[in-house]
C-alpha cells in the first residue's frame, strides 16, 4: 500500500531539514548569539606595578561594580616603573589597542595619555591637582575626555606641616625637597610659606631631578641647620624611597610625606590619601563610562579617606618623643 505525503507535512519537513543544515554548516549564525565581546581597560602605572595592593583595589573596584575581570572586561597593565620617559610610549601603545578606557596614577601618565588621545575616556585615579596641572577645566565641569579624582596635594601641605609641628612640637626649621620640573610644587611651596609662620617654622627648600641629586640636596637642607624633611609628593621620591630615605636617616633627618610607604619604609610621619580607596573609587568612574556617561560630564572628586602613620622604631632611633595624643589619632603605630 503507498500512503502520499499532504503538502503541509511535506513543507514542515523541509523547513526542519533547512533549518538543521544551516546550524551545522553556518556556524556564524550560532556567533551571532554569543555574548558580546569584552570591554578593554587601560591602566597606565607610572610608579606602582600592577601586583601592588593599591592597583589591585582597581580590579576589586570593577568586581564590586558587577564584572568578570577577564570575562567581560579585560585590564591591559601598563606600567613604567618609575620611568616617566616610558609613559608617552605605553600611552600610545593603549591607544593603538583602542581601550574603552584609560585609568592613570599620576600626573605624568595623565599628561602622556591626554598627548595620545581627545577621544578615549581617561581616568584620574592619583593625579595631585588636575586643575593646576591643565588636565581639566574645573572640578565641577572638567570638560574634553578627563575626569576621575584628585588627591588635594596642594590643599594638604599645610596640614601634614601641621601635623608634623605636632609630631616634634619644639620642631622651627624644615628642610622641603621638591622636583621643580612640576608645576604643582610651586603651588605646594606656596602654601606651606603661608602655613609656616603660624607655626613659627623657618622653611629652606632643596631641588631634586633624579636620584643622584639626592644626596646634595639633603646637604643643602642640612646646612640650613634643618631638624626635619618635608617631601613633596612625587613619583620619582616614591619609587626611589629607599635611597632617600637611607640619605635621611644618616642626616638624622625625620622626614614627612603623602603616602603611608614612607612611614613603612623608615620615614617618621606620613598623612595623606589612601592610595588603595582612590584607586578603588576609579572602577566607579569606569563604570559610568562604560555605561554610557561622558568624562566631561562626570565632576571631579575628592579623597574621603586619609591616613595618619606614625614610626615610633623610627622616632625611638632618632631620640624624639611623640605626644600621646597624636599616637591615639594615628590610623597605624608602627613599632
Amino acid at each position: 500500500m503507498t500512503r502520499r505525503i499532504g503538502r503541509g507535512a511535506f513543507a514542515w519537513g523541509l523547513a526542519v531539514l533547512v533549518a538543521f543544515l544551516g546550524a551545522f554548516f553556518l556556524p556564524g549564525a550560532a556567533d551571532a548569539q554569543q555574548a558580546p565581546p569584552s570591554r578593554h581597560i587601560g591602566v597606565l602605572l607610572n610608579a606602582f606595578s600592577p601586583e601592588e595592593q593599591a592597583p589591585q583595589a582597581f580590579r576589586q573596584g570593577l568586581r564590586d561594580a558587577g564584572y568578570s575581570v577577564g570575562g567581560d572586561v579585560v585590564i591591559e597593565w601598563r606600567s613604567a616603573h618609575g620611568d616617566r620617559s616610558r609613559l608617552p610610549a605605553l600611552a600610545a601603545d593603549l591607544v593603538q589597542r583602542k581601550v574603552d578606557v584609560i585609568v592613570v596614577d599620576s600626573t605624568p601618565g595623565a599628561q602622556a595619555a591626554k598627548n595620545a588621545t581627545s577621544t578615549i575616556p581617561i581616568v584620574l585615579a592619583l593625579v595631585v591637582d588636575p586643575v593646576g596641572s591643565g588636565l581639566v577645566a574645573s572640578l565641577q565641569r572638567p570638560g574634553g575626555n578627563v575626569t576621575g579624582l584628585s588627591m588635594m596635594t596642594p590643599e594638604l601641605a599645610g596640614k601634614r606641616l601641621q601635623l608634623l609641628k605636632e609630631t616634634i612640637p619644639s620642631l622651627t626649621r624644615v628642610g622641603v625637597l621638591r622636583n621643580p620640573d612640576f608645576a604643582f610644587h610651586s603651588q605646594v611651596v606656596t602654601d606651606l610659606r603661608a602655613a609656616a609662620p603660624s607655626l613659627s617654622i623657618e622653611l629652606s627648600f632643596a631641588d631634586a631631578r633624579t636620584p643622584e641629586e639626592f644626596g646634595p640636596a639633603l646637604a643643602v637642607v642640612s646646612r640650613a641647620r634643618a631638624q626635619a624633611l618635608y617631601v613633596i609628593e612625587d613619583s620619582l621620591f616614591l619609587k626611589n624611597r629607599t635611597t632617600l630615605l637611607k640619605l635621611a636617616s644618616q642626616a638624622r633627618l625625620p622626614v614627612t610625606y603623602g603616602e603611608r610607604h614612607f612611614a613603612e619604609d623608615g620615614g617618621l610621619v606620613s598623612y595623606g590619601p589612601n592610595f588603595g580607596d582612590l584607586f578603588y573609587r576609579s572602577a566607579g568612574y569606569v563604570n559610568k563610562i562604560l555605561r554610557g556617561a561622558k568624562p566631561a560630564d562626570l565632576p571631579i572628586e575628592q579623597p574621603t579617606k586619609f591616613e595618619l602613620v606614625i614610626n615610633l622604631k623610627t622616632a625611638k632611633a632618632l631620640g624624639l618623643t611623640i605626644p600621646p595624643v597624636l599616637l591615639a589619632r594615628a590610623d597605624e603605630v608602627i613599632e
